[in-house]
């Protein structure tokens, strides 16, 4: 008996119509299509691409398109690095808008009770927002980074306004506290190494408990009105002193004035009785009737009517209508 042996490998499978070449690129194609589907990737501008090859990390990618290895050899973990990120405290936003709705609730109530420096109660609500800056620290250093940093601000926030005093913490030192929390708390993720950047630390309310609210409302009141006050008198100092200033200058200027032109007028009248006095000395009769005839001169014609006697005349005494010239 004989015995037919094939050396044909190929899996006797058939599908009736297609070719079995087909099938086979096919295959082919569905398999390079898987391939470039598990290699190729695109990371958008503002991520940054951070590849692991079997849970290791390996290297990251800048935005653009970019190759791995397929099959879950190397895996693809999209970081947002130009993204503002944001984390809210003592409220939560529902939905954003142009009338954002918030809720809170027991959890965010504990964020926002704080105790102050000088032993009140104040009730915080702040944001803060931050970048992660190094995607390696951010995914690798700590387990889990975004309740990490949470948690390191509440600490630093409640330590600032515990060192405050109510006042600062509810009226004129706010941004000054917002200011040194925010540098606490960046010294303290670099500790930590997170991997983030802290943009702004904002405190978005900050007031007393509802049981002692109005009576911290007019406190503030009082406060508002003696600032407003002190505000009015230095505005009010600031408009009549210059000019008080201003007139006395203009006094001692005009007082200067006329100080000197007594002294030049004094000092002008010495020089001409001095050079009057000098030509007298050389002819005093000359000089004597000169000064007789200049003082007529300028006496005579200020006078409306002139009698003139006659001194040699001794016999007759003239009659005058001196009533005339008393009505007159």
């Amino acid at each position: 008996m004989q015995r037919n042996f094939t050396t044909d490998w190929r899996p006797q499978v058939s599908f009736p119509g297609i070719p079995f070449k087909l099938i086979r690129w096919m295959a082919l194609g569905v398999l390079v299509l898987i391939i470039l589907f598990g290699s190729v990737y695109q990371i958008k501008p503002e991520e940054i691409g951070v590849i692991l090859r079997f849970g290791r990390f390996v290297r990251t990618a800048e935005p653009g398109l970019h190759f791995k290895l397929p099959f879950g050899i190397e895996k693809l973990t999209r970081v947002p690095v130009q993204r503002q990120l944001k984390l809210e405290f003592g409220y939560r936003t529902v939905r954003p808008g142009i009338r954002s709705e918030y809720y809170s609730n027991q959890e965010t109530q504990k964020e926002s009770l704080m105790l102050t420096g000088d032993l009140n109660v104040v009730v915080a609500e702040w944001i803060v927002q931050y970048k992660i800056k190094d995607p390696y620290k951010f995914l690798f250093k700590v387990r889990d980074p975004i309740q990490t940093f949470r948690a390191m601000t509440e600490a630093v926030v409640r330590e600032v306004v515990g060192d405050a005093s109510v006042d600062e913490v509810i009226t004129f030192g706010r941004a000054a506290l917002a200011s040194e929390a925010m540098t606490g708390l960046q010294k303290l993720v670099d500790t930590y190494e997170l991997g983030f950047e802290i943009s702004q630390l904002i405190f978005q309310d900050v007031n007393p408990p509802d049981p002692v609210k109005p009576s911290f409302n007019e406190v503030n009141q009082a406060l508002q009105e003696k600032e407003r006050k002190i505000n009015e008198a230095w505005a009010e100092y600031n408009q009549e002193i210059p000019k008080a200033q201003g007139e006395a200058e203009q006094m001692i200027r005009a007082a200067e004035g006329y100080a000197a032109e007594r002294v030049n007028n004094a000092q002008g009248d010495a020089s001409r009785f001095v050079s009057i006095y000098k030509e007298y000395a050389k002819a005093p009769a000359v000089t004597r009737k000169r000064l007789y005839l200049e003082t007529l001169n300028d006496v005579l014609p200020k006078i409306t009517k002139k009698i003139i006697v006659d001194e040699n005349q001794k016999n007759l005494v003239p009659l005058l209508n001196l009533g005339e010239e008393v009505k007159k």
